[in-house]
């Protein structure tokens, strides 16, 4: 078999790999390997063609994978409305059990229902919001 059918494959199975990880370091191996499958097409010998892959791969993986990486990475989305309130903590306004009561939630009052219903929370409790289900606050007690 001919040494550019041998870096062809090698490229071949390194993209579909890439495609399985999204690291960009085997798509920009897979791309050295193409480089050096052209080199062996040229018939340059195999100690030739490995300096090829080695200075190729080195160039794509400090030069062009940071670059990618800079682009694939999205900053983390802001929570807006009522979404921003999952996670934050309440004060009981008025006892919270499974049907009903009140909460305040930074400085705005809110109904809520107890996430679990067989729990009772008395005035005064602290309570971490589990989920917002319309206009009502499901909590759950601190501990």
């Amino acid at each position: 078999m001919d040494e550019w059918v041998i870096w062809i494959i090698l490229a071949v199975v390194l993209g579909v790999a890439e495609l399985f990880t999204v690291t960009a370091s085997l798509g920009v191996l897979g791309v050295a390997a193409l480089l050096t499958a052209l080199t062996a097409a040229v018939g340059l010998p195999v100690p030739v063609q490995l300096v090829v892959f080695a200075i190729a791969s080195a160039a794509g993986l400090l030069v062009v994978r940071p670059i990618a990486m800079r682009h694939i990475r999205q900053p983390q989305l802001q929570r807006f409305g009522v979404e921003a309130l999952v996670g934050k903590s309440g004060y009981v306004v008025s006892e919270v059990t499974g049907r009903d009561g009140r909460v305040r939630i930074g400085g705005e009052e809110w109904s809520a229902r107890a996430y679990d219903e067989s729990l009772v929370i008395p005035t005064g409790a602290t309570v971490d919001i589990i989920e917002i289900e319309g206009a009502t606050a499901l909590v759950y007690p601190r501990e």
